[in-house]
């Protein structure tokens, strides 16, 4: 029987963008499932929630959580919330663990706190929970520098034009890649699923930890 894996959006976006990532997936043996969830309406401490019911609703004894950038930071709460989650491993796709200094800047127009919405609570500004290690758990980065970020600022040393690769970094994390995608990319990229595939099955990358 497949395992199952819970791919979980990022700001902006509705889930949809993930289909290609899902398919290879399938392809690779999983059964992915996307949780959708209204990032900018609620905090992500009220996303995390519904994501740990979304995963008890599911009644599977293995799931696997897989999320990019915002998608990150509501999985690692909804871990921090319940523990006792049903088992299985974790990739982050180019999450800002730390925050995001694009997000920051942002914050200073008031059409960039309308953007973002409550998707800053506890989210993109900071106060992401510290990561407890009882879950394998890998990191996958980007460092193509194309996007919002190259024009407004807030990015220092290697980036995916978005979220800055040193943003992305958790102590505690079993393995840490960068690729060379945008973020965006990082969800439409083969080389991402190849390597979020192998994590899954195994609880390491093919490549070694990145320097940053």
């Amino acid at each position: 029987m497949s395992e199952t894996v819970v791919l979980v959006h990022g700001v902006l976006v509705n889930g949809r963008e993930l289909f290609l990532l899902a398919r290879r997936l399938r392809q690779c043996g999983f059964n992915p499932v996307v949780f959708d969830y209204p990032s900018r309406q609620r905090t992500v401490e009220q996303n995390a929630q519904a994501l740990v019911s979304f995963i008890e609703a599911l009644r599977e004894p293995v799931v696997h959580l897989v999320g990019h950038s915002l998608g990150g930071l509501v999985i690692l709460r909804a871990l921090g919330m319940r523990p006792d989650l049903p088992p299985g491993r974790v990739v982050l796709l180019g999450s800002p663990v730390w925050g995001s200094g694009v997000a920051r800047r942002l914050q200073r127009a008031v059409w960039g706190r309308w953007l973002l919405g409550r998707s800053t609570e506890g989210g993109l500004l900071g106060a992401t929970p510290d990561w407890d290690g009882r879950r394998e758990l890998g990191i996958i980065a980007g460092r193509r520098p194309m996007g919002m970020g190259v024009f407004l600022g807030g990015l220092d040393g290697a980036h995916d034009g978005t979220v800055g690769v040193a943003e992305t970094q958790l102590d505690g994390a079993h393995a840490a890649i960068v690729l060379d995608t945008t973020h965006t990319g990082l969800v439409f990229s083969r080389p991402t699923a190849e390597r979020v595939c192998r994590f899954l099955k195994q609880g390491h990358f093919d490549t070694p930890v990145a320097n940053v």
